[in-house]
């Protein structure tokens, strides 16, 4: 936790002060008690005289400690210890029972009701102090502890309405799966419980070049997804100055210059960027950082796309290198973040990007039902309904 969230945390917290409350039917004690503990300025003292108005006065004084005389007219001592004990205001607060005597069974028989101690009465003024300061402030401790878990729960609930949100809105931007002509789509996205930072896309660049695209920023949560939809809209409406978008290493160098980590809180990205030639077939291709695309045959064979080079945003003056290959009718290429593979089980082993590669190979993912059931796959494995990173995959077939 950071110094600033500790801050926050410690200004959410009650400063309770000390307060005793003694249920004793004998006025003498009452008046005993109150002078040894009035030159302490920081406890209040309450005094109550009438057992059957002990739950009551308790319930509204809200005591740190109680002190409990066990002999008493009307209702017994012990009796009135397990009304304290399950009441459910009062069932936390310290209980010190007052005795006459030292009596070995009295005591085990109060400590088997959920007494905390046991003195005889009237005890030495500094012993009482001592014992009341003690487990007043284990009981003070615990109402913070509640205080700050009570806050923690309502930080987590307003942060999941955020990250639901962003979720959706990153959601509102993805393209519409295309199910017609010479290129066919599908894709999911399934964000992770803190969201992560990916955007995928893609567009027709002009008639001819039809650009594919996939961005991850690193860590998780608001701020990533904010990068990240920066950073796709700055390639979904080609606004990066002195650009062909037709070239990818291109495209990664101007993203690279456009968001420096150290401008964007040390946040930087990786990323898949692809177009395709539709008059020669030829696919341009460059990655930074990012894991490789597979591209599959009509016959089966399985070619991982991925240049070496550098992640977005971590080197002012990184190189950016493409590559290209000509592309086969029935083609189908995956684009995907490491979300996808990355996928821990509960023993700790991982799944790996050959066993992925393996899985598209027996079950190509034709639309997006059968990307969903990629997913159910990777949620069975890692024993979780929700996955530790975002899972984003586009399954883009070149007829």
């Amino acid at each position: 936790m950071t110094q600033t969230k500790d801050a926050h945390l410690s200004a959410t917290l009650t400063e309770h002060q000390i307060k005793v409350l003694l249920v004793d039917d004998q006025a003498i004690v009452g008046v005993a008690v109150e002078r040894m503990l009035a030159p302490e300025a920081d406890i209040v003292f309450l005094y109550c005289q009438d057992p059957t108005q002990a739950i009551q006065t308790a319930a509204e004084f809200k005591p740190t400690v109680i002190l409990q005389d066990l002999i008493m007219p009307e209702i017994d001592g012990l009796t009135l210890v397990k009304f304290f004990r399950v009441h459910p205001q009062l069932k936390d607060v310290p209980l010190i029972v007052l005795s006459s005597k030292e009596e070995a069974v009295t005591k085990a028989d109060a400590f088997a009701l959920g007494a905390n101690d046991y003195l005889v009465k009237l005890p030495d003024r500094i012993e009482l102090i001592a014992r009341i300061r003690y487990h007043s402030k284990g009981y003070i401790n615990l109402l913070q502890r509640n205080e700050a878990y009570a806050a923690l729960m309502v930080s987590r609930q307003a942060m999941a309405s955020e990250l639901a949100q962003a979720a959706g809105y990153v959601v509102s931007l993805l393209p519409d799966p295309i199910s017609e002509g010479p290129i066919k789509t599908a894709w999911r996205f399934f964000p992770s419980s803190q969201l992560g930072g990916d955007c995928f896309g893609y567009h027709w660049i002009d008639k001819d070049h039809f650009a594919v695209y996939l961005l991850d920023v690193c860590g998780h949560g608001v701020g990533s997804a904010l990068l990240s939809v920066s950073a796709f809209n700055a390639i979904r409406f080609e606004i990066l100055p002195n650009t062909d978008f037709r070239a990818p290493e291109q495209v990664l160098s101007a993203l690279n210059a456009a968001f420096p980590m150290e401008s964007h809180n040390d946040l930087y990205f990786t990323m898949w960027y692809g177009v395709f030639d539709c008059r020669t077939r030829r696919l341009r291709y460059a990655s930074g950082g990012h894991p490789p695309a597979f591209l599959v045959s009509k016959e089966g064979a399985l070619s991982q796309l991925i240049t070496a080079n550098f992640f977005i945003g971590g080197m002012e003056d990184s190189v950016y290198r493409g590559e290209e290959l000509t592309v086969e009718e029935d083609a189908r290429l995956y684009v995907f973040s490491d979300g996808v593979y990355e996928v821990d089980q509960p023993d700790g082993t991982m799944w790996s990007l050959e066993e992925l590669g393996n899985y598209l190979l027996r079950n190509p993912l034709d639309k997006g039902d059968d990307i969903d059931v990629l997913y159910r796959t990777m949620q069975e494995y890692h024993g979780q309904d929700i996955l530790d990173d975002d899972f984003s995959m586009m399954s883009i077939l070149f007829s």
